[in-house]
């Protein structure tokens, strides 16, 4: 029996499966419940084609198990110059810290970290075990004299990297990325003209108060809740550290 192309359209139409990543995501969920196994090359494509399917792949079982970040670079602004973010996720729970620099050096990877990512942990209580990162220069280097890799090694966090030219494989921390540039930078960019860096990071800083305290998040992970609220059950405390994720000097409230 003979299928047209037309009939093979008309049955992916009829079951939702019009785009290629539709039939993927399809095939991955039906791998999940049966004894299928994904081929090496279903498995590239899904890579390639599906950051839900990259961030489903990285996984932890607590708050600072596994961190991952990335440089971000927003664009170039008159008056500012290049604009980079450093950006920090919690596997975990989703929770996000970011600031904004006017270059990509080690030395902007390892500010963030050091002024408000490990701060924060280190005021819950909790290790922050291994750090996910690209091969960028500001994270890879010679371990004797490279400012990133010696502060990792100072605080015993593990350095993870993606593989070589597939920064994708670091999907988790890029969709956080593509969540900064819709949701914040654009909508911000279209009202005010930025001079400076601190107004940038004053805007990012009210984006990532909402984004961790009342952002619902509808992925498995956390099932509706704010990320703040998925630290707080998991580390069975009602109050979060008042400060780092906001602009220093500036408090944020406890999440509810």
């Amino acid at each position: 029996m003979n299928v047209g192309v037309s009939g093979v359209r008309g049955v992916w139409g009829r079951h939702d499966l019009e785009t290629r990543l539709k039939r993927l995501l399809r095939l991955e969920r039906v791998a999940q419940d049966s004894t299928l196994v994904l081929s090496d090359e279903q498995l590239r494509l899904l890579e390639r084609h599906s950051v839900e399917f990259r961030c489903r792949h990285v996984e932890a079982s607590r708050p600072g198990e596994l961190l991952n970040q990335d440089t971000f670079f927003w664009g170039t602004l008159k008056g500012v110059g290049k604009v980079y973010v450093q950006v920090v996720v919690d596997v975990f729970c989703s929770l996000a810290f970011a600031q904004v620099y006017t270059s990509k050096m080690p030395v902007t990877a390892c500010d963030l970290l050091y002024a408000r990512v490990l701060p924060f942990y280190e005021a819950l209580g909790v290790s922050v075990g291994a750090i996910l990162t690209d091969n960028g220069r500001e994270f890879c280097g010679t371990e004797a004299n490279h400012p990133y890799q010696l502060l990792l090694a100072l605080e015993g966090i593990e350095h993870r990297t993606t593989r070589v030219r597939t920064p994708r494989t670091n999907g988790f921390v890029e969709r956080m990325n593509r969540t900064l540039l819709d949701e914040c930078f654009r909508v911000a960019g279209r009202t005010t003209w930025y001079v400076s860096l601190d107004e940038i990071q004053r805007d990012l800083d009210q984006f990532l108060e909402y984004y961790n305290l009342r952002r619902s998040h509808q992925g498995y992970r956390l099932a509706g809740r704010t990320p703040a609220q998925a630290l707080q059950e998991a580390l069975g405390i009602t109050e979060l550290p008042p400060v780092v994720i906001a602009m220093e000097g500036e408090e944020v409230p406890p999440a509810a």
